[in-house]
């Protein structure tokens, strides 16, 4: 049995905590939710009343936190120099690749070893224990790694050292944010050319036009059941936290003097999506803008 500390416990951090939990390891918990932490001892975590007294006696630390400045604070402030340093620090946060590198550094002159881990898969997998995470980390310490995250992991993969793994999440998901747009407009296309979208599906799933977006996510209810478009598009990942996502990768963009003229489009649409209101629903309705109603539902 490790002792883990695991801090934040949202929508994926919740899930993520829940597994560790799930497999033995003692799983000290902590959130600033308050419903956060009773959904966390319900799945057999035990709440912590602070970071500091998560993290005191523990084996591995995983944080789960919404932006770069709140790693950075919780890090240096709350973990670092609290924790032991025999504990492995894992952030599965999705930040920016200088903040993931800032950490990585304070961590690492601390005596710590750490690790950028952004995930991929969204909610489902986190609740199912079948995320995707990159890695960002000494190669040395790559085995340890990979066996703290096993309990949450489909596939673990190192990127490479610190900050590659931050910079993995945040290109796949700009590629994720561009085929979702491009399978929504094609949907939205096959309609109105009097084509069954079910029948579209039919065709582009087993045909050039095959991604991601079409054969595990499709934006139109029915042919993907586990898909947030039979659910009116609750749940699964949050057009905001597209958004942010690809935001990171445009101002990642701009550092680096690359050209990602259909990132930044993305950018643009996602934005528009979500000023109308819709950025707590899945980024795959998208489809019902595209479709014509603005209000993110419509006939199906």
């Amino acid at each position: 049995m490790t002792r883990i500390a695991f801090i934040g416990l949202g929508n994926m951090g919740g899930g993520m905590a829940a597994n560790q939990a799930k497999v033995g390891h003692q799983v000290l918990a902590f959130d600033l939710s308050q419903a956060a932490l009773d959904r966390a001892a319900a799945a057999g975590c035990t709440p912590a009343g602070s970071v500091a007294e998560a993290v005191k006696e523990a084996e591995v630390i995983i944080t789960m936190l919404p932006a770069g400045p709140h790693v950075l604070k919780v890090y240096s402030e709350q973990i670092i120099g609290m924790a032991p340093t025999t504990a492995l620090l894992l952030d599965c946060s999705t930040i920016d690749v200088d903040t993931a590198r800032r950490v990585a550094g304070l961590a690492t002159d601390a005596g710590y070893v750490f690790a950028d881990a952004p995930v991929s898969g969204g909610t489902v997998a986190a609740d199912a224990g079948t995320l995707a995470f990159m890695v960002g980390c000494p190669e040395d310490a790559f085995g340890r790694i990979e066996a703290a995250l096993d309990p949450m992991s489909r596939v673990t993969m190192r990127a490479g050292d610190h900050g590659a793994g931050q910079a993995a999440k945040i290109c796949n998901n700009m590629i994720l944010g561009i085929t979702m747009i491009g399978t929504c407009e094609a949907v939205a296309l096959a309609e109105k050319l009097g084509l069954d979208p079910v029948k579209f599906f039919d065709i582009a799933s087993k045909s050039s036009g095959q991604s991601w977006s079409v054969t595990s996510y499709y934006p139109w209810p029915g042919p993907v059941p586990t898909a947030p478009s039979n659910r009116d598009y609750e749940g699964g990942f949050a057009t905001a936290m597209m958004l942010k996502d690809l935001k990171l990768a445009q101002e990642a963009a701009a550092r680096a003097g690359a050209a990602t003229p259909l990132g930044a489009q993305a950018e643009a649409l996602y934005a528009l999506f979500d000023g109308l209101g819709h950025g707590g629903r899945d980024f795959s309705a998208m489809l019902q803008m595209l479709r014509g109603f603005p209000s993110g539902a419509g006939p199906k």
